[in-house]
């Protein structure tokens, strides 16, 4: 995962309502656990002590093996925000099943009314509308090739993937190839002009390469419901499919 600013993710995550609630709901856990100490039994203190330590020893292993894995920050959050509200409830369950109901249902109403926020950096990247996008490739004043991103923000595998597309343009953009980015979540009426559907599982995000005017690859393909949808989309799979290293090998070689 790229390297990111402890102190910009404390701004993000005092600004932003989906961290800000998560970590609300979070941490209320030790005010309640402090206040129910005084009238719980020796047995069940030692009980909810033990499962509270299996719960954290469980979710520090989970969190850890992510961290190794995962290919962005806002995958490894989603990820560890997720085991976390489980440990919640089980553990709040074994205190008193009605805190466990009400941590549910906080947690449930949270995750419907706010959004883990995409990754706003754009690296060597461009936001583009449909209309800026058709522009560049039928003028050809810029890059001959362009990279170029299809997504919403109301979908949680875009999101996780947020970073990506910035951190390839990083590593390959140049002057024969750019790299944009469309959202579709402004734009829903652009989709079907790409032949990218928003209710179909697993087309978003889209990405497309553009030569000029002309689509000369995509990920996922038009023919992705066996077993694109199933891929975890990384910056080396985006790599592969679009011959990235051999472009930029023959850009620098043409120099």
């Amino acid at each position: 995962m790229a390297k990111s600013n402890p102190l910009q993710w404390l701004n993000v995550m005092l600004s932003e309502p989906f961290y800000l609630f998560h970590s609300f709901l979070f941490f209320s856990y030790l005010v309640v656990r402090q206040w129910a100490t005084e009238f719980l039994s020796p047995q069940l203190s030692s009980h909810l002590l033990h499962r509270e330590i299996q719960a954290i020893l469980a979710l520090f292993t989970l969190a850890t093996v992510k961290l190794i894995k995962a290919e962005t920050w806002e995958a490894f959050i989603a990820d560890t925000f997720l085991y976390a509200k489980g440990f919640l409830i089980m553990v709040a369950l074994v205190l008193d099943y009605h805190l466990a109901y009400w941590y549910l249902l906080g947690l449930s109403v949270v995750s419907i009314l706010t959004r883990q926020p995409a990754f706003s950096g754009l690296g060597n990247s461009t936001r583009l509308t449909p209309l800026q996008l058709e522009v560049l490739l039928t003028e050809g004043n810029t890059s001959r090739f362009w990279l170029v991103e299809f997504r919403t923000l109301w979908s949680s595998k875009c999101i996780r993937t947020s970073r990506i597309l910035a951190d390839l343009s990083i590593t390959y953009s140049n002057n024969s190839l750019s790299f944009g980015m469309v959202d579709l979540g402004l734009f829903p009426n652009a989709a079907e002009k790409f032949g990218i559907s928003l209710v179909t599982h697993g087309q978003l995000p889209t990405y497309i390469l553009f030569d000029k005017a002309i689509e000369i690859a995509r990920y996922p393909e038009v023919d992705f419901e066996s077993k694109a949808s199933a891929s975890t989309i990384t910056k080396g799979l985006l790599a592969r499919h679009f011959e990235l290293d051999r472009r930029l090998i023959e850009y620098v070689s043409g120099n």
